[in-house]
């Protein structure tokens, strides 16, 4: 026997069931008579959370405050996995310099919809970009003896109705769009955990369905970590324990009365569970204890909120930022002849760490763009600004108790007072100044866990203000700021210059500030399609949202996702999947086909910065319809380089509904800088 095995025969059975529920709101009991302590679990995916009592959601941390990190539509919009791998390791030593096992994070699930609440957590639509930020994200984290606890297998798409909705979908589908990223979790990034979601899935509750916790997860892939419920996605106790789930995780304090509690006893007791399923759940939290070197007494001990990690945020805040549109090089603006500039927007100077739902944080700074682009003008510019209109406030926690509600992401929201006067003033000022920048978009009312939008209009009327400026100032340049896509279609064809920001972290002010002032090169792509309106996407013309009256929800799309549905039915989107400009130009030539061999398909290509800066690009490669391979480099203006790619069998593979198939024969190759921006073409043989 190994010291895990030689544990396990020491423990009773109370201690056992102790191991694999909640004691407090973020943490097992340990088994101090043993030596075992307690696995303490922190959201989330752009920081750690701030420190709660054991048993209230009340604030209780005093040097809690940590670095508050891109969110995952940025990082992914950085297409640029050796980022991925630094903000990895910048979370995995901040939580474990906050003393915690297990960090909830990341959130990988597929962007179904634009009006889900949690996408601004979630990275892609397309699941190839998933999973090759993924794999070195959670590679980075675990390097400091923390666990990544990847999220929310699967297909939990949506907010509304999250806790009881049933998702109806095809097999090709799931294996083609909904799985990969969490494959490439298991197998590239070698997560510790993966965490359940809360819908059901095929008729049971993920954290209940054998299908997808036993059949996939592990005989299939062959996960050896441990599995925890999202808090509160246990409802059953023989479902559960007979199931691959081994940790129940909730939000209230009744911790003995835990499906995974005194419950669990009985129905062992009883014979309706057996002992033997309650010991594969405490070996597999046992191993991921000796995993993250719980025992050792050698514990990396981690740090938080240092300078180089600031820097880390930094990075790819810079590399996030997406040029949308630069009609007439409007961008990047002259500093140094810079006099005078007017900045409009309640995003300017909106602070947006604290609020979110889970992925809410305490940070020590945050860096907004009005203080950014101040900051980096200096005293020879007068910068004005306008707020223009009027967004709500709001209180997290109740003020007279401190407490929250997580169940519901209670916040004490106060409405917007009227704004004429905001819109009046800053329509004025656009007329009197030559260079004006509107920073609007969504927040974190809309952008929001437990909820989803109800549309992609941009909330507070913003269209109508953005129209009355642009009309008195036709080169206000626009900054969207938000977590998922917004409806432009009333002014996008008239502003000329428009540039895309998600949740971009502490440094996220400094990073669109030197983009816009040319301090740096934008190198943002899309992670997901932009559409026109909000029918364009298939889960709103093809497929069900938010579910139907039964309590199912069709995803009768299939694998038209994203670019592929747009694709597929001929629909011009706004904004293309992975469409970014820079303020140089770059060309691609020379397609070849040079070698196969045991490894795959060899293809080069030549891409040339042609215009008269340095810049960074990312050529993509397309399989027929599919993203399958990508590469950012930098390169320096009038400098080329040739790029390789190999394709594997897997490249060229599909899912029929049983298996995976690679066709044998010819395969077209579409190389570009985005899904429709193909600059080559050309076929490959597979054999």
């Amino acid at each position: 026997m190994n010291k895990i095995e030689i544990l396990l025969t020491r423990l009773t059975l109370e201690e056992k069931i102790g191991m694999i529920h909640g004691a407090g709101i973020f943490e097992t009991a340990g088994v101090p008579r043993l030596g075992i302590p307690p696995l303490k679990f922190s959201d989330g995916p752009m920081g750690v959370r701030n420190e709660f009592m054991r048993d209230r959601w009340v604030p209780c941390g005093k040097n809690d405050a940590i670095t508050y990190l891109p969110s995952g539509g940025a990082l992914a919009a950085t297409w640029n996995v050796e980022l991925a791998y630094k903000q990895g390791q910048v979370l995995g030593a901040e939580a474990r310099g906050r003393g915690k096992d297990v960090i909830l994070g990341p959130g990988i699930n597929i962007k179904r919809t634009p009006l889900c609440g949690r996408n601004f957590e979630y990275m892609s639509e397309d699941p190839h970009l998933i999973a090759q930020i993924t794999a070195p994200l959670i590679r980075g984290i675990q390097e400091s003896d923390v666990a990544a606890c990847v999220k929310h297998f699967a297909v939990n798409n949506q907010e509304t109705k999250r806790m009881t909705i049933d998702v109806k979908i095809d097999e090709k589908a799931l294996r083609e769009i909904y799985l990969p990223g969490f494959e490439a979790a298991v197998k590239e990034g070698k997560t510790h955990t993966v965490m359940c979601a809360y819908n059901k899935f095929r008729g049971h509750y993920a954290g209940h369905s054998t299908e997808l916790l036993d059949r996939i997860l592990r005989d299939e892939w062959g996960f050896e970590g441990a599995v925890v419920s999202d808090w509160g996605a246990v409802h059953d106790t023989e479902e559960a324990a007979k199931a691959g789930m081994d940790i129940e995780m909730s939000y209230t304090s009744d911790f003995d009365d835990y499906y995974f509690a005194k419950p669990l006893l009985a129905a062992v007791c009883d014979g309706r569970v057996s002992e033997a399923d309650i010991d594969k759940k405490v070996l597999n939290v046992l191993r991921l204890m000796e995993k993250l070197n719980m025992f050792s007494g050698n514990r990396k001990r981690g740090c938080y909120n240092i300078p180089e990690h600031r820097k880390a945020a930094y990075n790819v805040a810079a590399e996030s930022i997406i040029l949308l549109k630069n009609e007439g090089n409007l961008l990047p603006l002259n500093a140094e002849k810079l006099k005078k500039l007017l900045i409009v927007g309640d995003n300017a100077a909106r602070f947006h760490a604290e609020i979110g739902g889970s992925a809410e944080l305490k940070v020590l700074y945050e860096i907004h763009p009005l203080l950014g682009i101040s900051g980096r003008l200096g005293g020879n510019c007068e910068v004005t600004y306008a707020r223009g209109y009027a967004a709500e406030t709001y209180e997290l926690f109740d003020p007279n108790t401190h407490d929250i509600s997580p169940e519901l992401n209670n916040v004490i929201i106060y409405p917007p007072k009227p704004d004429e006067d905001l819109r009046e003033e800053a329509i004025k000022l656009a007329g009197e100044h030559e260079n004006v920048i509107f920073i609007g978009g969504l927040n974190h009312l809309q952008d929001r866990e437990c909820f989803d939008r109800e549309d992609m209009i941009l909330p507070y009327r913003q269209d109508e203000l953005i129209e009355r400026l642009l009309a008195v100032n036709p080169n206000m340049i626009i900054v969207m700021h938000a977590g998922s896509p917004v409806d432009m279609s009333r002014w996008a064809n008239r502003a000329k210059a428009i540039m895309w920001s998600y949740y971009a972290g502490c440094e996220g002010g400094h990073a669109l500030a030197d983009v816009l002032l040319g301090g740096l090169n934008p190198s943002g792509h899309l992670p997901e399609t932009f559409a026109v309106k909000l029918t364009d996407y298939a889960a709103h013309s093809i497929g069900e949202f938010p579910g139907g009256e039964d309590g199912k929800v069709r995803y009768l799309e299939g694998d038209k996702v994203g670019y592929r549905h747009f694709d597929a039915a001929d629909i011009e989107p706004l904004f293309p999947f992975g469409h970014g400009l820079s303020y140089t130009q770059f060309e691609l030539s020379e397609f070849k086909v040079y070698k196969y061999d045991i490894f795959g398909s060899h293809i080069s290509c030549k891409v040339e910065n042609i215009g008269n800066c340095d810049g960074k690009v990312t050529v993509q490669l397309y399989v027929g319809e599919n993203l399958r391979v990508f590469k950012k480099i930098t390169l320096s203006y009038g400098k080329q380089e040739t790029l390789k790619f190999t394709l594997t069998p897997a490249h060229f593979a599909h899912h029929d509904g049983e298996k995976w198939v690679a066709p044998l024969g010819k395969h077209e190759i579409r190389i570009g800088f985005s899904s429709r921006d193909i600059r080559l073409k050309g076929t490959v043989n597979y054999e």
